[in-house]
């Protein structure tokens, strides 16, 4: 087992389509700092147009494709194409995932599943397929997307199915880190309040996005900024050893 970093590294994205996404500033986040990417959307032009523009701005390696990562399939065949093309994958971050405000005593079936399966079962399918790549290359960091909403179970916008999705990604990221460290890998969730990203049921206006501020100690929502930046240190060689742990990020809206 190696903890270094190789001299070339890569980390994988999902989630990157939304052009006001947590994803897409991360790839841009990273891509600054020397990193190569492996950029996963919904719709395959989504990725292929920012891995086309992270390359051509910081000039590394950047590969897009489209996939549904609830299909262990589909992410199969562009983890194989990834690690072919690419090179040696170190990082992962999962950012796909669906909102849900639908008041708990009206959730049907199908309402919990979808909302299940897009967040919680597609970070499981992620974090396993690459998680198998970075336990046999040594090193490896691996991100999870929970949400403040999962610590104070709602409050914001989404409600109740969305809280216990993002709880469970908490869990399970604690398992994989607990099972992957003797391989190297550190696995850890971040967990934000509002963002103004469209998973919040579209852009914020000023007097929504004051009304959250008015919640924080620090009078402010957090940026997709804010929240790359966490993840970049996360997935970062110094971050070696920082395992099993919630890093929240919003500006003193719930503090555990």
């Amino acid at each position: 087992m190696t903890t270094a970093f190789p001299e070339s590294r890569t980390a994988v994205l999902t989630g990157v389509g939304s052009p006001r996404g947590i994803g897409r500033r991360t790839a841009h986040h990273l891509a600054q700092r020397g990193w190569n990417l492996g950029l996963i959307a919904r719709h395959d032009d989504q990725a292929q147009e920012l891995a086309e523009e992270i390359g051509g701005r910081y000039g590394v390696q950047a590969l897009g494709a489209g996939a549904d990562v609830t299909s262990a399939t589909e992410v199969d065949r562009l983890a194989t194409r990834f690690e072919a093309e690419l090179p040696q994958i170190v990082g992962l971050a999962n950012f796909a995932g669906v909102s849900s405000a639908v008041p708990y005593l009206e959730i049907t079936e199908e309402e919990w599943a979808r909302v299940i399966t897009n967040n919680l079962t597609a970070t499981h399918i992620v974090t396993q397929r690459f998680g198998r790549i970075m336990a046999t290359g040594g090193v490896g960091r691996i991100v999870g997307l929970s949400s403040v909403t999962a610590q104070r179970g709602g409050g914001t916008f989404s409600k109740t199915a969305y809280a216990a999705s993002k709880a469970g990604i908490i869990g399970l990221i604690r398992g994989v880190a607990r099972e992957l460290g003797p391989f190297g890998v550190c696995a850890n969730s971040i967990s934000p309040g509002p963002v103004d990203t469209d998973i919040m049921g579209g852009t914020l206006d000023e007097e929504r996005r004051n009304a959250m501020a008015a919640d924080t100690v620090l009078g402010r929502i957090s940026t997709t900024d804010d929240v790359a930046a966490a993840t970049g240190f996360l997935l970062s060689e110094e971050a070696g050893h920082i395992t099993g742990q919630t890093l929240s990020i919003n500006g003193g809206l719930h503090f555990h």
